[in-house]
């Protein structure tokens, strides 16, 4: 005898399928539409990125330049002390024929170039300790060691080191019986060492970018350390190198603090523009000003026709 056996009941039919035409989109509002634009145009969106601080650097900087270029071409009437609006090159033509601004321009480029070479004998060394002799995990504390002089006050350094240069009793003097004195030298120990870090952090960014593999691959064909770092080292942080040059040499040019603190009689540039504002003669220092800046545009081109700074 057999027994019926029922069907098993039928599984539900599946949903329907739903396509992302289906599902309700967002309201196309005025933010949505400008992210969508600026997504699809990534140089405008570069550009709004980009546009406040060209501003700034237009107005603060350019239109400051510009207006100390304007200023210099023009006179003051002797009698009322107002401005004459009519370009004249007698203010140029006193810097340029004048014995004294030509002597302190040749003495504070010397100084700009001493303070640049003793920076690179001292920190070319420190650099390559740091990245490339200490340990990965000492080398953080040994950059923030270099950086830690910043965070002092400058006024503070420069009447540090007129303690330590003071003929009459500094530290020097009274420590080792000889001190450089109040002077160029002073000025030149002093600059070097405020603007030393400022040489060490670019060519300690340009050693740690440069590969063990070369210094390995120099080892393995037989070149000792010296001739490793004068024929592999010293080519590739070319860059970094006139880099920090940069900074110590433009940085050296317009001090005029430290050398009212320990330059003695000894006239720099910046010390003449900053003692002609002070004596109301704003318009032969605009026209001096333009001194170091020019220097400054023709070691800039230097640097890059030389094309040192094209893989920087």
């Amino acid at each position: 005898m057999s027994a019926d056996v029922e069907d098993p009941p039928a599984a539900p039919p599946p949903p329907p399928p739903t396509g992302g035409d289906d599902l309700p989109r967002p309201p196309r509002t005025v933010s949505r539409r400008l992210a969508g634009f600026l997504h699809r145009h990534r140089t405008v969106l570069l550009l709004a990125l980009l546009a406040l601080p060209l501003v700034w650097l237009v107005l603060a900087y350019i239109g400051s330049l510009g207006s100390l270029l304007l200023r210099s071409v023009f006179q003051r009437d002797d009698l009322s002390g107002e401005l004459i609006r009519q370009p004249t090159t007698d203010n140029l033509q006193t810097i340029l024929t004048g014995e004294v601004y030509r002597s302190a321009a040749v003495r504070t480029v010397g100084i700009a170039a001493a303070v640049t070479v003793i920076d690179l004998l001292i920190a070319l060394p420190i650099a390559v300790f740091i990245a490339k002799v200490a340990r990965p995990r000492w080398r953080r504390v040994l950059v923030a060691a270099v950086v830690t002089p910043l965070w002092a006050s400058y006024v503070v350094k420069a009447y540090a080191w007129r303690a330590l240069l003071d003929p009459a009793g500094g530290v020097l003097q009274n420590g080792l019986g000889v001190s450089p004195g109040f002077g160029i030298a002073g000025t030149v120990l002093t600059l070097a060492y405020l603007w030393l870090p400022y040489m060490v952090l670019p060519i300690y960014a340009g050693l740690d970018r440069l590969p063990d593999s070369l210094l390995e691959a120099s080892s393995d064909l037989g070149a000792k350390a010296w001739t490793t770092f004068r024929s592999v080292i010293v080519p590739l942080i070319i860059p970094a190198i006139l880099a920090g040059s940069i900074f110590t040499f433009s940085l050296t040019l317009g001090d005029y603090i430290a050398v009212q603190f320990v330059g003695g009689t000894s006239q720099t540039m910046g010390l003449i523009i900053y003692k002609f504002f002070i004596g109301s003669n704003d318009l032969l220092a605009a026209a001096y000003a333009l001194v170091p800046i020019g220097i400054m545009i023709i070691y800039l081109l230097a640097v890059r026709k030389s094309g040192a700074l094209e893989n920087l």
